[in-house]
């Protein structure tokens, strides 16, 4: 078996995915006919029209004056073109007790999604490589527990965890996760993104040439380094792929949030204000109109920005020899 000095080993990761790119001709062959076909052009435009015009009619009423999107559908602009900038000027207007100020809980989204993104897939893409590449007892049976987390329902375990936030980990007057804090939140969402990130991440490493690891290991690589200077390289088209999908389960989250955040502004998420935005009777659909589309902001920067590896990372598996 021939080694690989660690100082060359950059450029052995570029020949590595190259190759793993360009995968078997043949199937690369017809997974484009078929992305190509005029049936599948037909099938995108499709769903692309599906899912784009309730954003456009959601940004059009957004610029509608109170009176009209009370009393008529947003297709009505075509014919009555009236617009106003006076729902964005109070979603996002400094405070008071009538205006929803959406800046600081947008605020606090980016505080809990970030550090939660980050520490899931930090984690999870530790676990999956000790998992496909480790060696240690009960590996497998711990992988399909693991995997088994999965089909726990979410709202099975909110109530558990709290109390193991507030009454196990707490030492007399000293509570290690305080409540109404990020922590909470971050270690929750962290916990409940683990499994997938984990199965996710695993199926995607384990399928790395086994080639590069073993030179590794015998140029005298430890964990560390191959997790750092290999796996993670390698790997960066699924950790894009499952840290958009995470980002955007977290943004969107209203029901950990509501259990977690004490329910404080201060660490309450956009998607909490968005909840309450309507009144206390639910007639405040302008409002609504502009938060909502004042939040999706984010979510759509995200995803273009990282559009490339998203696709590389779904397409990964598939054109592989």
């Amino acid at each position: 078996m021939s080694t690989v000095p660690l100082d060359n080993q950059k450029e052995l990761l570029r020949d590595v995915d190259d190759d793993a790119s360009q995968g078997d001709p043949t199937i690369q062959t017809r997974v484009r006919q078929r992305l190509t076909s005029r049936g599948a052009t037909a099938a995108a435009i499709i769903i692309a029209v599906i899912w784009t015009v309730p954003t456009f009619g959601l940004l059009v009423s957004s610029f509608r004056p109170e009176d009209n999107i009370k009393g008529n559908g947003w297709w009505n602009v075509f014919t009555d073109r009236q617009f106003t900038l006076e729902n964005y000027a109070d979603v996002l207007s400094p405070g008071g007790s009538q205006s929803p100020n959406l800046l600081s809980y947008f605020v606090n989204s980016l505080a809990i999604v970030i550090p939660g993104t980050i520490f899931t897939l930090v984690l999870g893409s530790m676990a999956a490589y000790m998992f496909a590449w480790g060696r240690f007892r009960g590996k497998d049976s711990l992988f399909i527990f693991v995997f088994a987390l999965q089909i726990v329902p979410l709202q099975m375990a909110l109530i558990p965890l709290l109390q193991l936030f507030t009454q196990v980990l707490k030492f007399g007057d000293f509570q290690v996760l305080p409540s109404g804090t990020y922590a909470q939140l971050w270690v929750a969402h962290t916990i409940f993104g683990l499994p997938l990130a984990i199965f996710l991440l695993h199926n995607f490493i384990a399928e790395i040439p086994g080639e590069v690891i073993e030179a590794a290991r015998v140029d005298g690589a430890g964990h560390s380094t191959i997790f750092w200077r290999i796996i993670v390289p390698l790997a960066t088209p699924a950790l894009a792929s499952f840290g958009i999908f995470q980002f955007l389960w977290l943004w969107n989250d209203l029901l950990v949030a509501l259990v977690f955040s004490g329910g404080g502004a201060d660490v309450a998420p956009i998607t909490q204000r968005l909840a309450e935005i309507q009144g206390s009777r639910g007639g405040e659909w302008q409002r609504l109109t502009a938060g909502a589309f004042v939040s999706i902001i984010v979510p759509l920067a995200v995803f273009f920005g990282l559009q490339r590896y998203f696709v590389r990372g779904l397409l990964a598996g598939g054109l592989k020899g």
